[in-house]
């Protein structure tokens, strides 16, 4: 039987999850080498929607505007940050904490298949372990100053997402979906675990929303047209961009050189970004 908190006030509270207990008393220190200004999280209700693409795309766009960027790969079990960027080679470290990979532009990375021995060894752990490495990307990665550092989640609303929340100094998240009507019902249990652990809502990002015909140029809308806006406009927060399907960047990805990627369509959300500073 799971466990329920009954208190009005939480602050002494041990029932794990509970949204109400005192989240400044559950933040994880950095580094102490780390000097971070903001930690913004990507999330999805569920896998397939594009998240780490958009994290990645968002790396690119704040460090082209002359912004640090660090991405912590929080997705332990299904990492692709490294393979997008086209790093390979292991994390190091020494006494003082582990140094994040750094891609040809600068982008600092961290994530598990940075410490694997073979890449596609699978991650067979379970979830307080998974909890804890996420843990230990924050506390003991070198980070040194960073303007964002972009926290690219795994699918759902489970342990690594509730750990993040818990433990590290969220300033916001931003939603990623699709256009299928599945994916934003489910948009709304991301954007409802949020808001139990206090954590703003910047912003929704639709992905795969159209192609664009090579001949003509017309949107066609493969899932249908998608009701991210719509969706946005219910939770009452601002939809910022609908991304396209676009193969010219699925092969950037899959060549790891998604810093050669030079569209505007997340302009809208760098600029708000950029408005923190």
């Amino acid at each position: 039987m799971s466990e329920t908190c009954n208190e009005s006030s939480c602050s002494s509270c041990s029932v794990e999850g509970c949204s109400s207990r005192k989240a400044a008393d559950m933040k994880e220190p950095a580094n102490q080498y780390s000097h971070i200004k903001h930690v913004i999280g990507v999330v999805s209700g569920k896998g397939g929607v594009g998240k780490s693409l958009v994290t990645s795309e968002l790396a690119v766009k704040l460090h082209r505007q002359g912004y640090k960027v660090g991405v912590l790969d929080a997705d332990i079990t299904g990492p692709s940050i490294p393979k997008v960027f086209g790093i390979h080679e292991k994390a190091v470290g020494n006494d003082k904490g582990v140094f994040p990979a750094q891609t040809s532009e600068g982008i600092k990375i961290i994530s598990v298949n940075l410490m694997l021995d073979n890449e596609e060894d699978p991650v067979i752990w379970r979830g307080p372990v998974i909890a804890g490495v996420v843990k230990q990307f924050w506390n003991e990665v070198i980070w040194g100053d960073l303007d964002y550092l972009l926290v690219d989640m795994p699918p759902g609303t489970g342990d690594v997402p509730l750990t993040v929340f818990q433990s590290l100094p969220v300033d916001g998240v931003i939603i990623v979906t699709s256009p299928q009507e599945l994916v934003e019902m489910i948009v709304k249990k991301a954007y409802n675990m949020a808001k139990m652990m206090n954590v703003p809502v910047l912003g929704l990002v639709q992905n795969m929303s159209y192609l664009l015909c090579p001949d003509c140029g017309r949107m066609i809308y493969i899932y249908g047209e998608g009701k991210g806006e719509q969706t946005a406009k219910e939770l009452s927060i601002p939809s910022y961009a609908s991304l396209p399907i676009d193969p010219s960047i699925a092969a950037l990805c899959d060549a790891g050189k998604i810093e050669e990627f030079d569209h505007p369509y997340l302009d809208a959300m760098v600029k708000y970004l950029s408005s923190l500073n």
